[in-house]
């Protein structure tokens, strides 16, 4: 049996990744390797991919993030168009419903939730498009203070940073805030969006855009933050005047704790929200 040269495999490697243009992640390169050439050692596939797979292609291959290689485009090249939209969900809104009964049912992180969206709020830091609240059931023993979870979802896989960068502004009024993107979106940008909510704290959600059954998949659950109590008021003032419906079904409760007016209830409600 003749032996695999190192030279074979980075050569089988260099042709693998060539074929994906949008990426191939390390596992998969290994994968595909071992089943051209199964005579060859894993240890030594892997080694020769992790190692030097990019090292002996530098014009043609480039690895942007942990564990991903891509074809190095060409300079000229035109950029990639955006992909056009699923034939499963047509606008952001049919995702809201859906994700606000994933939030309280399947991730737990809020006892009621509403879709929201648009731009209702009136202020340049977005509305979340997605709104929950999680607070003590009367059945449980011991209580805690209410938190605003917060969520902001696209369907567009092309717009990961501006999708983060709202996430990371409902942090002033939110104890949790999640991105929601679709699973069309690059193995690259996924990569990046994950390592960036991994630093900030954010959520991170994707969902499966081609279906009305959008499969919501948890790819990193949020950090509980302190909000900014000025702004969780300013928050609730603004939702009241917009849709008094859904304010009572979020903070309905506030209004009744110990026959209080509704502001100072809300004050009372959220003076220890998320503390760690």
């Amino acid at each position: 049996m003749a032996q695999v040269t190192t030279k074979q495999i980075r050569a089988l490697g260099r042709e693998i990744v060539l074929q994906h243009p949008n990426g191939i992640r390390f596992a998969e390169i290994v994968q595909q390797i071992m089943r051209a050439l199964p005579e060859a050692k894993k240890t030594a596939v892997q080694a020769q991919v992790a190692n030097y797979l990019v090292p002996a292609y530098p014009s043609e291959l480039t690895k942007p993030s942990r564990g991903l290689f891509t074809p190095l485009a060409p300079e000229t090249a035109a950029a990639a168009p955006t992909p056009p939209p699923p034939e499963g969900f047509q606008k952001e809104e049919e995702v809201y419903g859906p994700f606000a009964l994933w939030l309280q049912n399947d991730l737990e992180e809020a006892t009621e939730a509403v879709g929201l969206g648009g731009a209702g709020l009136k202020t340049k830091w977005g509305t979340p498009d997605v709104v929950g609240v999680y607070e003590p059931l009367a059945s449980q023993l011991i209580k805690f203070s209410p938190e605003i979870v917060a969520a902001e979802i696209k369907l567009d896989p092309a717009q990961p940073v501006v999708a983060f960068g709202q996430a990371i502004a409902y942090r002033l009024f939110a104890a949790r805030t999640y991105v929601v993107m679709p699973s069309t979106m690059g193995e690259e940008d996924q990569s990046r969006l994950e390592s960036l909510c991994l630093l900030f704290g954010v959520g991170f959600v994707i969902f499966n855009p081609s279906t009305k059954e959008p499969a919501f998949e948890i790819r990193l659950r949020a950090q509980r933050f302190s909000p900014d109590m000025f702004y969780v008021n300013e928050f609730a003032n603004r939702l009241q005047a917009l849709d008094a419906a859904k304010f009572q079904k979020l903070f309905g409760w506030a209004a009744d704790a110990a026959n209080m007016p509704l502001q100072g209830s809300l004050n009372s409600g959220f003076a220890a929200v998320s503390a760690p």
